[in-house]
């Protein structure tokens, strides 16, 4: 079972993808995880296709989602949504791998759920502006936040009013 039990009622339902080389362990999903326990934090490995088919999985039953994306996380978000817009309330993506070739060259058609991208000016990973020209095309509701961090964004997700981008209220 994948999903808490408010979850599986179909309650706000959220998750968080982690990078390539991160974990549900870390520094972004143990923050987000204290901020609202139920939201889903699951651990991905292998190939972007075997990451992508889990993430279908754990999706399939239920729509509303708000998805946080981090990095390679931010990918999977991104084509998840391109797949699957009436299933996505919010997508919310840190510095996103857009510029995957799976992705850049074959973008998916433009979806108008709601997308925020945190993206910094010091990241030496994931280019600034070629990430931002592929999501300006295939996202139509779409801010871009430039901010002055690097590809971690560790400050900025400290900083960030999670309640507000979320739009629900964080628990307790």
């Amino acid at each position: 079972m994948f999903l808490s039990a408010d979850m599986a009622d179909g309650l706000n339902p959220m998750i968080f993808i982690h990078g390539l080389e991160g974990t549900s362990q870390g520094v972004k999903a143990t923050m987000l995880r204290g901020l609202y326990p139920d939201i889903l934090v699951p651990e991905f490995r292998g190939s972007l296709d075997e990451r992508m088919d889990l993430l279908e999985i754990m999706l399939a039953e239920h729509s509303g989602w708000r998805i946080v994306g981090s990095s390679f996380g931010g990918l999977m978000g991104a084509i998840y949504t391109g797949k699957h817009p009436s299933r996505v309330s919010k997508l919310i993506l840190l510095a996103p791998a857009l510029i995957w070739p799976e992705f850049i060259n074959q973008p998916p058609q433009p979806v108008d759920v709601p997308t925020v991208i945190y993206h910094g000016t010091e990241d030496e990973v994931i280019p600034l502006e070629p990430v931002k020209i592929v999501a300006e095309k295939v996202f139509l509701n779409l801010e871009f936040r430039v901010v002055s961090d690097d590809h971690g964004l560790y400050n900025t997700v400290h900083g960030i009013d999670w309640h507000e981008l979320l739009g629900q209220d964080l628990p307790g």
